[in-house]
């Protein structure tokens, strides 16, 4: 199995970091690869930085709770997911970390990378 564009195995943890104008639903199922990806190779720590990439607005609540669960159906439980994303891009309430922890995926979403490293590593 040949690891998807933008993925690379580092020290502690896989890093994914896509980069340039997309469709939502691109960028879902580029993170969803990378998911599967990890998961296949028994990498059980994923950072997804998303700041690079451009091209939607913001996603409605309706589709977050889509492509987490999509996610979350992706890392089996078995992949530990940190999110870096720019700030409006974040819904204030966390929606997609509710949504993943009730699907039995842990997850979390940052606008840092360091801290959202100290996150996945604990």
């Amino acid at each position: 199995m040949e690891a998807p564009k933008y993925f690379q195995q580092s020290e502690g943890c896989a890093i994914f970091r896509p980069a340039g104008v997309m469709k939502l639903a691109k960028m879902v199922e580029m993170v969803t690869g990378a998911i599967l990806f990890a998961r296949a190779t028994g990498e059980s720590r994923l950072l997804v930085v998303l700041t690079e990439v451009t091209g939607f607005p913001p996603p409605k609540l309706t589709a977050r709770y889509r492509f987490v669960r999509e996610w979350a159906r992706a890392s089996e439980g078995k992949v530990r997911v940190a999110v870096v994303a720019q700030a409006e891009m974040i819904d204030p309430g966390r929606f997609g970390v509710t949504v993943a922890t009730n699907a039995g995926m842990a997850a979390n979403i940052f606008v840092d990378e360091k801290e959202a490293l100290e996150w996945l590593v604990r």
